[in-house]
């Protein structure tokens, strides 16, 4: 049986990203997008645990990697941001911490 990405050391933790990049750069290069979006936010996931949630501030705006676009966070459950994106401040959605950067 698996473990969840919660119980791995970070240790495993990187040997699960490591892995999921495997399948994500053999994905991409057989044009399999869908496949190749799976693994992403799977790698994102585990990416998550690795950080401190502590780190994350309530009220604060940071940039989503690779999206371009800014995350005022509402409040942190998790390894999940909860808030919006400054472009649609009326849909409120769940980011893993991973994807969120300071602006700098």
């Amino acid at each position: 049986m698996e473990k969840r990405y919660s119980e791995m050391t970070a240790h495993e933790l990187h040997q699960e990203i490591a892995g999921l990049t495997e399948k994500a750069r053999k994905a991409e290069q057989m044009g399999i997008v869908n496949e190749l979006a799976v693994h992403e936010r799977k790698i994102a996931m585990a990416k998550a645990y690795l950080l401190d949630p502590a780190d994350f501030k309530a009220g604060n705006v940071y940039e989503i990697e690779d999206g371009g676009d800014d995350f005022h966070i509402r409040y942190i459950n998790g390894v999940f941001a909860w808030g919006y994106r400054l472009s649609s401040p009326d849909h409120e959605e769940a980011l893993p911490i991973s994807l969120l950067k300071e602006k700098g």
